[in-house]
């Protein structure tokens, strides 16, 4: 008896929940619906809480209870993951409330959302650079909240992310075997994140990325690719001494130091034959313009003949007379 009880109880009680969201929902006593919209916030029922409250964004417009129901909307949407709603709405509600006591706490959630909202490394960042974005106005505006003190790890943990996946893309050019483009863009990763944590993996892919340039490099770029690989080598022993990277560094130097002086004996003949190939064009350039000059002259030679014989009368006729 007393379970059926209990259980008759708990019927009614549900029943009751839903009649006053359907009765909310039909009514247009802005009072009623107000009542029933945070009692159903209040008891975390995030989706019957937002479906009311929306129900009274434009009537209470304008009136003392438009702050409320801007700020428990968003929290309702902030608990039910809905970040990027939430995170407008609490950013409208700082902008729009600023003399509100809950500013500042809207603005911190605003920053919130964005940071909540926040995709994994190798998908798209956009939310990521909006959230450091707010997260660093929030700090501008209130710097000596207390909720300032974990606004810094934050924004470090999502630079991180922006690091890791330039850092990631980089690798992938590097994996291609496409060693001049991953040699620009791991620099473009320290270029724009000049405190980054991955310094030295990012030193060790410049290094392998110079390395192989050098060694693969066609004949005009080698020299100068080789003297780019051993001063970076020379760059990381410095940054890095008694290290794993130092000594990995110090053993591609010597290897490079190898490869130019096998490199400046190739150099040398090629200048060898370089010389050669040009004193041989020389003597054929010498030796076309004797030619030249020999068929000049006998040509001239020929003119001269050419202009006697024209000039000289023709001897003259004689006849036999019969007798």
């Amino acid at each position: 008896m007393k379970k059926y009880l209990m259980i008759l109880l708990a019927f009614f009680i549900l029943s009751a929940c839903k009649t006053s969201q359907d009765m909310a929902m039909k009514s247009a006593d802005k009072g009623f619906i107000l009542k029933v919209a945070n009692e159903k916030f209040e008891s975390k029922k995030w989706a019957d809480a937002l479906v009311l409250y929306e129900r009274l964004s434009n009537l209470v417009a304008g009136t003392d209870d438009a702050p409320n129901v801007v700020y428990n909307s968003a929290y309702a949407n902030y608990y039910d993951k809905n970040y990027k709603l939430a995170g407008h709405q609490f950013k409208n509600f700082a902008v729009t409330f600023p003399q509100d006591p809950r500013a500042e706490d809207a603005s911190y959630m605003s920053a919130l959302c964005y940071y909540e909202g926040s995709m994994d490394y190798n998908l798209d960042q956009t939310n990521t650079e909006l959230a450091i974005n707010e997260l660093q106005n929030f700090l501008n505006n209130y710097p000596n909240s207390e909720k300032s003190k974990n606004i810094n790890d934050l924004i470090e943990e999502l630079t991180y992310k922006l690091e890791f996946k330039s850092f990631e893309n980089a690798k992938q050019y590097y994996k291609m075997a496409d060693y001049k483009a991953a040699n620009v863009s791991f620099e473009n990763v320290l270029n724009d994140f000049p405190s980054t944590k991955l310094r030295p993996a990012i030193y060790e892919y410049i290094l392998k990325s110079r390395y192989e340039l050098a060694v693969n490099s066609i004949y005009d770029l080698k020299k100068d690719r080789i003297e780019s690989a051993i001063a970076f080598a020379k760059q990381v022993e410095s940054e890095m001494p008694n290290t794993d990277k130092a000594k990995e560094a110090t053993d591609l130097r010597n290897k490079l130091m190898k490869e130019k002086a096998d490199f400046s004996e190739v150099e040398k003949k090629v200048e060898i034959r370089k010389k050669e190939f040009a004193d041989q064009q020389k003597l054929e350039a010498q030796k076309s313009i004797e030619k030249k000059q020999a068929e000049d002259e006998i040509k001239a030679d020929q003119t001269k003949r050419d202009s006697a014989a024209l000039s000289t009368p023709l001897p003259a006729a004689t006849f036999n007379i019969k007798k």
